[in-house]
């Protein structure tokens, strides 16, 4: 159960509602996922919404690429719903289920190219270290260009925020979703 109430759309502020309503026309669906609590702050929700937008449907990397920077964000946060949405979208843009399988139980991924091996490298290292090394940036410059690394940062940053918010709210996952990522192994204690 969600710690912060989901609103109906009858319950919801003019504003509330206007914004509800964009994110409905911009995806084409509701679920109540992060934006369910974000709907308690509508301006911080409209924000977000469209930073989302952004940043899943306009970067210059193809959506392989940018969904599997998602799936890395969504491990490594432990977001179950994250996880849930994003690996079935990854998969549909061509990221094997190997891969997803491997990230998900913190295994060496199958890369099917050196691109995916470079986007995870640089994700990994970021979420992990919170720096990204000069050799891994340098290598993400030069194959994709700069754009595409500073919105790199920005899906791993954005999916970071929405990450928190289904965690810190207890989003719970849609009822057909299941188990769907294996739990963190116990770090050994020294």
């Amino acid at each position: 159960m969600t710690r912060t109430p989901f609103l109906k759309p009858e319950e919801m502020s003019a504003e509330q509602r206007r914004v509800y309503d964009d994110i409905v026309r911009n995806r084409g669906t509701w679920l109540n996922g992060p934006y369910a609590p974000l709907l308690q702050s509508p301006e911080l929700a409209d924000k977000a919404q469209a930073f989302g937008e952004h940043v899943r449907y306009r970067t210059v990397l193809p959506p392989k690429l940018n969904e599997l920077a998602i799936v890395c964000t969504a491990r490594h946060w432990d977001s179950p719903f994250e996880w849930f949405q994003h690996a079935r979208i990854a998969q549909r843009e061509g990221l094997s289920a190997e891969v997803c399988h491997a990230i998900a139980n913190f295994e060496p991924p199958p890369f099917a190219d050196n691109d995916e091996k470079l986007i995870h490298a640089f994700a990994v290292e970021l979420l992990e270290t919170h720096r990204v090394s000069d050799a891994t940036y340098s290598q993400a410059t030069q194959r994709f260009g700069t754009r595409a690394v500073v919105e790199l940062v920005a899906v791993i940053g954005y999916y970071s925020f929405i990450a928190m918010t289904l965690n810190a709210h207890e989003v719970p996952l849609p009822p057909d979703a299941g188990t769907p990522l294996p739990e963190r192994p116990a770090q050994p204690k020294g």
